[in-house]
């Protein structure tokens, strides 16, 4: 497979399995926030740890070879960029702020580690 298509296929695959796993966590979240009906922040809270949780492990699982810090950064960019659009049109609608400019940047950091994590975990 040519280098180019197997980075495309690495990152599709890490990016439609975050955005799988970050729907059904949060509709279970969802479950338990209404039960207990915490503050705005607590649901805030709850988004990034799950995103964050996504955006390491699903690099980690299906980026290799070389180039995997990058692929891992871009799997993760385009993992948040992908939830916050598929949330976007589940709700209705969506807003940009401060905080999206920051989860994009700890999501390419945890997408571009846990790469790394992963190529280093398969040498060994």
């Amino acid at each position: 497979m040519q280098p180019l298509r197997r980075a495309v296929v690495e990152i599709t695959l890490s990016v439609l399995f975050y955005a799988l796993f970050c729907l059904v966590a949060l509709a279970l979240a969802a479950v338990f926030i209404r039960a207990y009906v915490p503050a705005a922040g607590v649901v805030s809270a709850i988004n990034w740890v799950i995103k964050c949780v996504g955006s390491f492990l699903f690099p980690l699982i299906f980026v290799r070879r070389e180039r995997a810090l990058i692929k891992g950064a871009v799997a993760g960019v385009a993992g948040a960029v992908f939830t916050m659009l598929l949330f976007a049109i589940v709700g209705g609608g969506f807003s940009l702020t401060a905080l999206f400019l920051a989860e994009l940047v700890v999501c390419a950091l945890l997408g571009g580690l846990g790469a790394l994590m992963g190529m280093k975990l398969r040498r060994e």
